[in-house]
């Protein structure tokens, strides 16, 4: 008889050269570079390039990259119609879903259309797409897409905020801030989204196809949306002290608290450390007094008493927090990032494709007669 383990936990599902996730230690590498290293010394744009294309970018491929990616913004005008049309209420994962499909009719796959021109695409057109829905709903106004910033992180926060009111180096700390958690949520291995995407394009569908659902598997909330429930969490709280007396009481109710352990990593996350330093130094640039300590006591505790680390969606809540983005977007901003990794899987599993096809452990009825209708 056949085992199994619940969640296909530590079943090896196949093979990949993208990323290799715990296997030296609890470590992250993306084609073989450090995450540590690659935050630290890398753009998110060059991580992209490596990430879609095999390869770090020398310069010159860096500049010509970034200027691709620049003439790629824009919404078609049919997307401008399906956000309009989308209530206030939807889900900003669902718009996304959503506009990737539609883009998938609109500028559809080809010999001269790639998935990697695909991914680059939407590179662009996914922070356009949702700050355009979410202005046009916040206030009924459909803003310009077209604006100048010198990287994706840039670009995103100029469409969401605007002109900075804040000082150049806090600027500079928030734009980095958002560049380092792009990289971090680039990609990792065989996580339920890229596993799905790779699932959907082994059938030989095309890549929106598995794009839409990559983001579809990631609305929920025990993969993309930890993010956004830590940083609910966090705000139940007013102090350090009100933190720890809460997240005591809800771990004698035996209550689930999101952001921290991780299925693969043993004692740490390789890329909580570096988030939290980049929430570190944006509370510090705020002043704030509240929503960092508060952190860190819930941190404290769920050491303490779980024994249990954060995973980056906890120290990320902070992050996104102190960087002016609303929590609603949070996984959305996930999805961006990611869509590198889910395309370079797509790309590897369609380089030697085999459909994907699992086997399943049958625990139902022995078999049995059939019985007539009308004898039962």
């Amino acid at each position: 008889m056949t085992t199994t383990k619940g969640g296909l936990a530590d079943v090896v599902a196949g093979q990949t050269a993208i990323c290799t996730v715990g296997h030296a230690g609890d470590s992250l590498h993306y084609r073989g570079y450090s995450v540590s290293e690659l935050s630290q010394h890398a753009s998110f744009e060059e991580v992209a390039y490596l990430l879609i294309y095999g390869e770090l970018p020398n310069l010159q491929q860096l500049k010509q990259y970034k200027q691709s990616l620049h003439s790629l913004k824009g919404l078609p005008q049919p997307i401008c119609h399906l956000l309009k049309s989308m209530p206030a209420t939807a889900h900003p994962m669902d718009v996304l879903r959503t506009t990737c499909s539609m883009l998938g009719t609109l500028e559809p796959v080809s010999a001269n259309h790639t998935a990697q021109d695909i991914a680059n695409r939407l590179l662009m057109l996914f922070p356009a797409a949702l700050l355009y829905w979410y202005h046009f709903h916040l206030e009924g106004r459909s803003i310009d897409v077209m604006v100048e910033a010198d990287s994706i992180a840039a670009y995103f926060l100029k469409l969401l905020l605007g002109k900075f009111e804040n000082t150049i180096a806090l600027h500079e700390l928030i734009e980095k801030t958002l560049d380092i958690s792009l990289i971090l949520y680039a990609e990792h291995e065989f996580n339920a989204s890229t596993f799905t995407a790779r699932v959907c394009v082994s059938t030989l569908s095309d890549i929106y196809s598995g794009l839409t659902a990559a983001i579809g598997t990631l609305r929920g909330p025990l993969h993309g949306g930890a993010n956004e429930a830590a940083m609910s969490l966090i705000q139940e709280f007013e102090t350090a002290q009100a933190a720890e007396k809460g997240i005591l009481q809800k771990l004698q109710d035996k209550k689930l608290i999101m952001g921290f352990g991780h299925r693969v990593y043993k004692t740490r996350d390789p890329r909580s450390d570096i988030i939290k330093a980049q929430s570190q130094k944006l509370s510090v640039a705020l002043k704030d007094k509240k929503i960092f300590a508060v952190s860190q006591k819930i941190e404290e505790v769920m050491r303490a008493q779980k024994g249990l680390f954060p995973n980056l969606d906890f120290y990320s809540a902070s992050a996104y927090y102190f960087c002016g983005i609303p929590t609603i977007l949070f996984t959305p901003l996930f999805v961006i990032s990611r869509l590198c990794g889910w395309t370079a899987h797509c790309i590897e599993q369609l380089q030697n494709n085999k459909l994907i096809r699992p086997t399943a452990e049958y625990t139902g009825p022995s078999p049995k007669p059939f019985v007539p209708l009308n004898d039962r």
